[in-house]
C-alpha cells in the first residue's frame, strides 16, 4: 500500500461517535484493513465482519463508524485520492516554471502510480459500487488533481497551448499514470517503469514542440 494512506476526514459518512479524533483514528484502521482485504479478495467478496476483524475490533464497533460496506469503499477512495493529491501538492512548485520542472512533476506522479498499482486497480474496478452522492465527492477530488496538472502545464510551458488543450493534456497525464496499473498485464510485458516514463515524456515533449512551432508561424 502507498505510504501514508489512511489519514483523512470523510464528512459524507455518518458516525454515532462524536469524538472526531477517535473517528479519524478508527477510520484510518478501517481504511488500511479494507485496502488489504480488497487487494486479496476484491470489494464484493470481502465482508464487513472480515474488515472488523482485520481492523482489530468487533463488528459492532465497526458500525459505530460506518453504516454500510459501501461507506468503507468510499473511505478507501477518499484516502487513496487524498494521498495522491497531497503528493501532487508537494511536488508541484511553480515558482521556477520550466519544461524540466513539468517533466519532473510528471515523472514523480508516474512513480507514485507505480507504487500504488493495487490501489489504482481498486479505484477502477469498484467505482460502479459507489453511491451517486459520494461518487460526486470522489470525482471532484479527481477534478482538483487534474486542475493542478493543468496549472502546471500552463505555467511551465506558457503560450503554447490554449486552456482547453492544456486541460485535455492534464487529463491524459492523469489517466496515463493510472494506466500503468490497470493495463499492467499488457504494459509490463513491454516496458519497465523507467522506459514507460521516458516514452510518455518524450511523446509529451514532441506534442509541445509541435504546438510551439504552429503558434510561432
Amino acid at each position: 500500500m502507498g505510504k501514508g494512506i489512511g489519514n483523512m476526514c470523510a464528512d459524507p459518512i455518518l458516525s454515532s461517535v462524536k469524538d472526531t479524533t477517535l473517528i479519524e483514528k478508527r477510520r484510518s484502521q478501517i481504511i488500511k484493513s479494507a485496502i488489504t482485504l480488497f487487494k486479496q479478495k476484491g470489494f464484493h467478496r470481502t465482508t464487513t465482519r472480515e474488515i472488523a476483524k482485520e481492523s482489530g475490533f468487533s463488528i459492532g464497533t465497526l458500525y459505530e463508524y460506518i453504516r454500510t460496506k459501501e461507506d468503507v469503499l468510499f473511505l478507501v477512495y477518499e484516502a487513496i485520492n487524498n494521498h495522491v493529491y497531497k503528493h501532487l501538492r508537494t511536488v508541484i512548485d511553480l515558482k521556477k516554471p520550466s519544461v524540466h520542472n513539468l517533466t519532473t512533476i510528471i515523472e514523480s506522479y508516474y512513480r507514485l502510480m507505480d507504487e500504488m498499482q493495487e490501489e489504482v486497480i481498486i479505484l477502477y474496478q469498484e467505482v460502479k459500487s459507489l453511491e451517486t452522492k459520494v461518487k460526486d465527492v470522489v470525482l471532484q477530488k479527481e477534478r482538483e488533481m487534474v486542475l493542478m496538472l493543468k496549472q502546471a502545464i500552463m505555467t511551465c510551458v506558457p503560450n503554447i497551448l490554449v486552456e482547453e488543450e492544456a486541460e485535455l493534456l492534464a487529463n491524459n497525464i492523469f489517466v496515463q499514470g493510472h494506466m500503468w496499473g490497470f493495463r499492467r498485464w499488457m504494459l509490463h510485458k513491454q516496458f519497465t517503469i523507467d522506459k514507460y516514463i521516458d516514452m510518455q515524456i518524450k511523446l509529451l515533449l514532441q506534442t509541445l514542440n509541435k504546438e510551439n512551432k504552429h503558434s510561432a508561424e
